[in-house]
């Protein structure tokens, strides 16, 4: 039969960690919050494998989260910043990004085979329009002339504008 470990919780921590399953934003941190919880059931205690199996994850995972929660808390159970993978084309490549786009404006091929052997990173024409469509046009505010209406319309990130103050 497995050793079954029982994490022993605080009052703060269980209404802490109570919260956590049920409001935190993060699907990832609320799963780890419903792991703990059920590793600290007393009268029905549970091995890392039932638990695994209950939530859809692998009992490595489960155990690690156990040890991250015992080392630092509530606070471990959080990803980490800086995790994942950076994206190919940062905000510090705008300028240039810019300048290429603006030089060949109806020839994207152009202006990314430019952009790859300034820069020195091969990139694929999707990332370039995905950049484009993110970071660009988010960052540029823009006034439309509707020729329909003769009214102006402003982009903001986020919102289009009627000059006058009203949000479509």
């Amino acid at each position: 039969m497995p050793r079954i470990k029982v994490v022993v919780l605080s009052d703060e921590q269980r209404q802490a960690l109570e919260k956590g399953a049920l409001y935190h934003a993060a699907p990832s941190f609320r799963l780890r919050c419903q792991a703990i919880l059920l590793k600290s059931q007393l009268d029905a205690p549970r091995t890392s494998a039932q638990i695994a199996s209950e939530l859809g994850c692998c009992t490595m995972s489960v155990n690690d989260w156990v040890a991250r929660f015992e080392a630092q808390g509530i606070a471990g159970l959080s990803v980490k910043a800086g995790r994942g993978r950076r994206g190919i084309l940062q905000a510090d490549d705008l300028d240039a990004v810019k300048a290429a786009v603006a030089k060949n404006r109806q020839q994207l091929r152009l202006a990314k085979a430019e952009l790859e052997e300034q820069l020195g990173r091969e990139f694929g024409l999707l990332t370039l329009k995905r950049y484009l469509k993110k970071t660009v046009a988010l960052a540029q505010v823009c006034a439309i002339q509707t020729p329909a209406t003769g009214s102006c319309w402003q982009a903001e990130p986020g919102r289009v504008r009627r000059q006058g103050g009203s949000t479509v």
